[in-house]
């Protein structure tokens, strides 16, 4: 009898077998889909959404002097809420002629290091790899592959705007 007991013991055995294995892949592949999701929405975001460009208001048009560049702040195009100052951004205006300004980023478009603007020289210089940029924003010397980026300006009333949009680091490399 412990023969045919155990001949019966054994399809129960590996059908119980064959059920743990399956419902334990089927757990994996849950698990694995559930943390793949969050991974496949930071890859294709940026191909599906489209980055906003507002336009802010960095000044008033009597505060920049013809031929001046200052360094202006504001808010980022898509803030999140819990950001804070990170929030921020900067350009370099330069106000050309009476009513025609330039914007730069502040950022060097080799690695997006900050830059600054040295006035007696007349150049752009990023001081973490040595990249250095024309007043007019091209390539001086150094690692930068092109020039800085560009914002567009306009004079709306009284108010200088900058139409802002993701930090526009044009190329990452090493």
């Amino acid at each position: 009898m412990n023969n045919d007991d155990d001949l019966k013991k054994e399809p129960e055995n590996e059908q119980r077998r064959s059920f743990l294995i399956k419902l334990s892949l089927g757990l994996s592949f849950l698990s694995a889909a559930g943390a793949g999701v969050p991974v496949l929405a930071a890859i294709f975001s940026p191909l599906i959404e489209k980055t906003p460009k507002l336009w802010r208001k960095v000044g008033d048009l009597n505060t920049f002097k013809v031929g001046t560049t200052n360094l202006v702040t504001f808010e980022n195009a898509d803030p999140e809420k819990w950001s804070g100052v990170t929030s921020k951004s900067a350009a370099w205006l330069r106000r050309d002629a009476a009513d025609k300004f330039t914007a730069f980023s502040a950022n060097c478009t080799h690695l997006g290091c900050p830059i600054r603007w040295e006035a007696d020289a007349h150049l752009f210089m990023c001081p973490c790899h040595g990249g250095v940029y024309y007043k007019d924003g091209s390539v001086a010397a150094g690692p930068p592959p092109k020039s800085l980026v560009q914002y567009p300006v306009r004079v709306n009333k009284n108010a200088i705007e900058i139409q802002t949009s993701a930090i526009p680091i044009t190329n990452i490399s090493a």
